[in-house]
């Protein structure tokens, strides 16, 4: 008779708490990100372990720049679930935006949470191709002395072929181009529009051609096959 009791008592709350969080939501992946977040902090309030509206006030931080807060939620769901590999992606990733706002010295003191993040994440979940992405760019952009390693780099970018050969070959042409070997990174940048033919695909290649190769007809000409591509299917 007690459990009846106390489960009535709950009965409404739970409901409000369940139209509130489908409001917020909504209000989120309309990127009303303004009036989600009072809906989400108030849920949070009364239910202070909730992992998705952790993670959705995280994503709003993260979506406004504001890195401390987001690195606050983020290492409170590593906390209550750590487990959870998304997490840990998650929190490298503000960690690593947080990094690039501070003073070199600080910053130096978080590259090793950063990575350390990035590769608890694969540990987590073996086919974490995002992980791998940021892996390949943290090693690109951070000079050797404190880490970078177009090896590194190489590395995850195999394994990236493995698990989704689209996303190898994209990544493999990034590390290319950074290196300003830019008809390696033409080559691989074909090889992902030949299995993959999406809009980015084409987009990385014209703005290789564009940005860096100095050949403006060569960026119109994949635009243009880009753009009859999506004609044809939409037909």
């Amino acid at each position: 008779m007690k459990q009846l009791v106390i489960s009535f008592l709950l009965f409404p709350l739970l409901i409000w708490s369940q139209t509130n969080f489908e409001k917020a939501e909504k209000f989120f992946k309309e990127e009303k990100f303004n009036q989600a977040k009072p809906i989400f902090e108030s849920i949070l309030k009364n239910n202070p372990s909730d992992f998705k509206t952790i993670e959705y006030l995280g994503d709003i931080a993260g979506l406004e720049k504001s890195w401390d807060k987001a690195i606050f939620y983020y290492k409170k769901l590593k906390q209550l679930k750590p487990t959870e590999a998304d997490y840990f992606y998650k929190y490298g990733g503000a960690m690593g935006m947080k990094a690039k706002e501070v003073n070199k010295f600080r910053a130096l003191g978080m590259i090793d949470e950063v990575r350390e993040s990035f590769e608890k994440a694969i540990v987590l979940n073996s086919g974490h191709v995002d992980a791998r992405w940021a892996l390949i760019e943290l090693n690109l952009q951070l000079p050797a002395i404190v880490g970078g390693s177009e090896s590194e780099a190489i590395k995850y970018s195999n394994e990236l072929l493995k698990l989704s050969p689209v996303d190898g070959y994209l990544s493999r042409g990034r590390i290319e181009e950074h290196f300003k070997r830019y008809k390696a990174s033409e080559l691989q940048y074909k090889k992902a529009i030949s299995i993959a033919g999406s809009k980015m695909c084409y987009q990385v290649l014209a703005n290789l051609y564009k940005n860096k190769m100095n050949e403006p007809e060569k960026a119109k000409n994949v635009l243009e096959e880009l753009r009859k591509k999506e004609l044809s299917e939409n037909l």
